[in-house]
């Protein structure tokens, strides 16, 4: 299934394209509404050729940073960038690509007077084709020739990503080896240990162990290809005749499967799935059909359908994707199956949200991310109704919305293959994600039967952990620095390599911040990074927050921690910046609350503000602070 199925077709997609508008800011929002279509390779194509000539460079502000993608192979990759770059826009990244010259991608790699360094590529995508990466591989071959020949071919993949990230210093992106070669021996290819077929099985397992060491992400097209067909993206005939290893028909997915990791890397996965629930998670209506009439489980094929969609669902929860649920339906059927029903695989406790009321679903869906405190646009809504897919999406054009059929077998395949809950790791504080939200409702309770704020801080026996980065949290702090937007100062966006040069940094330093209470474990909630200037000032590079604490005193306590550890430094003052974007005006005036001097402010409404330390008293909170 290489086509982008989980998206809608749009009637009059060619006639929308033609009416494009010269203005940017316009043309770049319709754009982006004709990119989150149903599209061909022709369409594709189409569509980047036209955005790509009313606007050679792009808007030039937008929420998102433009990405510079290098794109370095072996064969033919031409065919595939306007899918690349489609991608992008799709997810409202702006992204430039540049492919080496045929074969050249080591020398250009290596010579620093080439394209590719002028170029200077914010993101690289090794694309190497699997006929270059089995050269020299025979059947002849016996274990210890096949071993050294895969341990040489390691060293070689490894020297690419190593010139890449020494001169540009930025995210790889390692393409998997596609599995086009034919078995010589059958059913136990694995017995030749020459094969060139069981050589690409072999050489895909170890680069991704040592991608695992080295950092570097993965594009697995060769779990793609096993689930559409190896026939769907490669053809060997066109292969011949052009060298393009993949085929053009598939690069719409192809391109898509690039975009959504460079958007994981700017933090825009979405981040909650909002359930429907009659006729999407059971079958019938919980209303009219009851508890015993529901299709749900064991004895019946479309039962079963639905049990798979939600052990899918519960899946996706277990690995830090907030569930809510958003229906037209009294509250207390809606709630009855979910504590009731025997095959119900979710439960109410796995559902971070709950709204079921007889309210439009778009508002509703607001109601829901408001109470989660995250954006309406890390949101993807799932429902078997296309009126109210439809609502919502001309509502709510920024909520992700997946075009499925009334047949449930196919929700979470529309789901999986979207990729809109792309991620590059798993924390322990996705995995945790849930309980927390639960713990913030319990939070809100007690507020409720208190009569003043002290009292409620007081009452919820909060404790701020504190530790310098490290190796252990360093996948959580770069996930936060690039996912957290509205409580983020600079919104600076920052790789492993940049955060590993902080902890190497004497004149800098770096914090992560965990926040327990009662209610239990709210994770990292807060990351600082603070720069020694040669004047002696503490600049405050990073300083961002979860929104979920907000008005418990972090942040006066967490100032008293960058006090502290500035002092440690030498530092006189301390330096903080408001940069502004489209999602954090919440901070503009974050610092002069906290009783800085506002020393400067711009055109573009951010401002520069100044500490100075010897006269600082440390506020007193109901916070008590430790070093972890």
């Amino acid at each position: 299934m290489t086509e982008l199925h989980w998206l809608p077709t749009i009637p009059d997609w060619r006639q929308r394209l033609r009416d494009l508008p010269s203005d940017t800011a316009t043309a770049w929002d319709k754009a982006v509404a004709l990119a989150n279509a149903r599209l061909n390779f022709v369409h594709t194509n189409n569509l980047d050729e036209t955005i790509r000539r009313l606007h050679p460079t792009g808007p030039e502000a937008l929420p998102t940073k433009k990405v510079r993608l290098a794109v370095l192979g072996s064969s033919t990759l031409t065919h595939l960038l306007p899918a690349i770059r489609v991608a992008g826009l799709r997810r409202g990244i702006w992204i430039d690509t540049y492919e080496n010259d045929y074969g050249q991608y080591l020398q250009e790699l290596a010579d620093p007077d080439s394209d590719l360094h002028a170029f200077k590529p914010t993101a690289i995508l090794v694309a190497l084709d699997t006929y270059h990466m089995t050269a020299g591989i025979t059947a002849g071959m016996d274990q210890d020739s096949a071993d050294a020949a895969l341990a040489e071919m390691q060293d070689r993949v490894k020297q690419v990503w190593t010139l890449a990230r020494d001169a540009f210093k930025c995210p790889v992106l390692h393409q998997a080896t596609l599995p086009v070669h034919l078995p010589v021996l059958g059913n136990n290819e694995h017995r030749a240990p020459g094969s060139r077929a069981w050589f690409v099985s072999r050489l895909n397992q170890a680069v991704r162990a040592m991608a695992e060491v080295e950092g570097v992400d993965i594009l697995s097209i060769d779990d793609r290809a096993a689930r559409d067909g190896i026939g769907r993206w490669h053809d060997t005939a066109l292969w011949h005749r052009s060298k393009q290893e993949v085929t053009p028909g598939v690069s719409p997915l192809y391109g898509d499967l690039v975009g959504r990791w460079v958007a994981a890397k700017q933090g825009r996965s979405y981040k909650c799935l909002v359930l429907d629930l009659d006729n999407t998670v059971w079958g019938g209506v919980i209303g009219d059909d009851g508890l015993e009439g529901i299709a749900l489980g064991q004895g019946s094929p479309l039962g079963e359908a639905y049990v798979a969609f939600q052990e899918y669902a519960r899946e996706l929860s277990r690995r830090g994707i907030i569930l809510a649920v958003c229906s037209k339906n009294e509250e207390a059927n809606a709630v009855e199956p979910f504590e009731k029903h025997p095959d119900m695989v979710l439960k109410r406790g796995d559902i971070a949200s709950f709204v079921a009321n007889w309210q439009n679903k778009a508002d509703n869906i607001r109601a829901i991310a408001q109470e989660l405190n995250i954006g309406i646009d890390s949101l993807v809504f799932i429902d078997d109704n296309p009126f109210e897919r439809n609502l919502v999406r001309q509502e709510l054009p920024m909520v992700a919305v997946p075009e499925v059929s009334d047949d449930p077998t196919g929700y979470p395949v529309a789901l999986a293959d979207a990729g809109y809950f792309e991620g590059l790791s798993i924390t322990d504080e996705d995995r945790e994600r849930t309980s927390q939200y639960q713990g913030n409702k319990a939070r809100e309770a007690l507020k409720s039967a208190v009569t003043d704020l002290p009292s409620y801080l007081r009452g919820l026996e909060m404790e701020l952990i504190w530790k310098r980065f490290d190796k252990i949290g360093q996948q959580r702090i770069v996930q936060l620095i690039n996912k957290s937007n509205q409580f983020n100062l600079t919104t600076k966006r920052y790789t492993d390599e940049d955060i590993i040069a902080v902890m190497a940094d004497p004149d800098a330093f770096g914090l992560q911040l965990r926040l327990t209470d009662r209610f239990g474990d709210n994770g990292i909630i807060a990351i600082i990074i603070g720069r020694l200037q040669d004047n002696k000032d503490l600049y405050i590079d990073t300083w961002l927050m979860s929104c979920r604490v907000l008005g418990r005193q972090v942040e006066p306590t967490t100032l008293n921690l960058i006090a502290q550890e500035a002092k440690k430094l030498g530092a006189r003052r301390l330096v903080g910046e408001y940069i502004p974007t489209k999602k954090n005006g919440m901070v503009k005036d974050h610092y002069a609350k906290l009783g800085f001097t506002v020393m400067e402010t711009t055109e573009a409404g951010g401002n520069r503000n100044i500490l100075d330390l010897a006269s600082f008293t440390p506020a007193e909170t109901f916070i008590h602070v430790v070093e972890g």
